[in-house]
């Protein structure tokens, strides 16, 4: 009698251990999902130095990275406010690489953001052209292409978001045919601003001739 209360025991002893271990396995499993809430994080200007040398062998790419969000159709001066409230200064601006010895006027920026996705992951986006454009341009790592939708969607649910514009003052310059000139971008006192300007103090003038190139 005392045996099969033993067994008996023992069996359910058992099962509940299965169920146990099933249910410790199941919820790390949903809870370590890498993007079930991406953290990103803005690399800041002093910090350019490591992200080259971390991600520097990289394959870029904007695949998984375009698909349409309320953020595309933005323009991108309301774009540059915004980031400026979620994530603080650009990681660097047209000033900051202008003198560079084999700078041309085809890399001409007003801003790139770069950040790192998780820890782990990098990712950049930049102005389509300066003010006169929607939305941003983006860049990825290749080898995460497959979760590079769900870190869009998260990007572009923070900066709509923001509630209130931060204010920032950029320069541009565009090489198109049509404009070959400098501009001040700027959102101040609740008003933007962009206005064709002389070439900026302080910053050396393009060479021109690399403009094809």
């Amino acid at each position: 009698m005392l045996k099969i209360n033993l067994n008996s025991g023992s069996r359910l002893f058992s099962k509940l251990i299965l169920i146990l271990i099933a249910t410790v396995i199941s919820i790390p499993v949903y809870a370590q999902s890498p993007f079930s809430a991406p953290k990103i994080r803005k690399v800041t200007k002093d910090e350019r130095e490591d992200f080259t040398a971390r991600f520097g062998s990289i394959k870029w790419t904007g695949a998984g990275l375009y698909e349409k969000a309320p953020i595309d159709y933005i323009p991108t001066m309301e774009l540059r406010a915004r980031l400026q409230k979620a994530f603080g200064n650009p990681t660097q601006r047209l000033e900051d690489l202008i003198d560079k010895i084999d700078f041309r006027p085809g890399e001409c920026i007003q801003f790139e953001y770069w950040f790192i996705v998780n820890d782990s992951i990098p990712m950049m986006i930049l102005d389509v052209d300066g003010p006169f454009d929607n939305g941003l341009t983006y860049g990825g790592a290749s080898r995460f292409i497959d979760l590079m939708p769900e870190v869009k969607r998260t990007f572009s649910k923070t900066l709509l978001e923001v509630n209130e514009l931060a204010d920032f003052d950029d320069f541009f310059y565009s090489p198109e045919d049509d404009r070959l000139s400098w501009y001040r971008v700027a959102y101040k006192n609740g008003e933007f601003l962009n206005k064709k300007i002389d070439k900026p103090i302080g910053l050396r003038e393009i060479n021109f001739d690399n403009r094809r190139r």
